[in-house]
């Protein structure tokens, strides 16, 4: 058995990209900055050091998720990790990106940074008085089953 799913909380890096496939499906992507925090040990003190994860989200929900979200919000993602590998100008490359199952907005929406938010994706609450109205239909057709 084997499991993979990711929980992480930052703040975007960059203005998200919202993209269609030629198949027509929305895919957002961008980049967030979870901070890592130790003690420095030449000083004693404790520093943070920042890592940067890509995120990537598929759907009409990447779409209705991407007009809230900017430079510097800070989110809650549960997703999964991805691998992939290509090739440019003749070099292989490769990432580990989160796929994202479940966004959180973490800021408030005049920019501040509070903790009063409602999760974006999935498990819609009735309304957080910080969060964006979204329209509950959109994840009707999400749903597999």
């Amino acid at each position: 058995m084997s499991i993979n799913r990711v929980i992480i909380s930052g703040n975007l890096t960059r203005d998200p990209e919202l993209r269609q496939t030629s198949g027509g499906l929305p895919v957002l992507g961008f980049g967030v900055a979870v901070n890592d925090r130790r003690r420095n040990q030449q000083t004693g003190e404790w520093e943070d050091y920042p890592n940067f994860v890509d995120c990537t989200m598929f759907g009409t929900r990447a779409q209705s998720v991407s007009q809230f979200l900017h430079k510097g919000s800070k989110v809650a993602i549960e997703g999964k990790l991805r691998w992939s590998q290509w090739e440019r100008d003749g070099q292989k490359r490769s990432k580990i990106e989160v796929i994202i199952d479940e966004l959180e907005f973490m800021s408030q929406r005049d920019g501040g940074s509070g903790a009063a938010a409602a999760p974006a994706t999935g498990g819609m609450d009735a309304a957080a008085p910080a969060a964006p109205a979204v329209n509950a239909s959109v994840y009707d057709e999400d749903i597999p089953f």
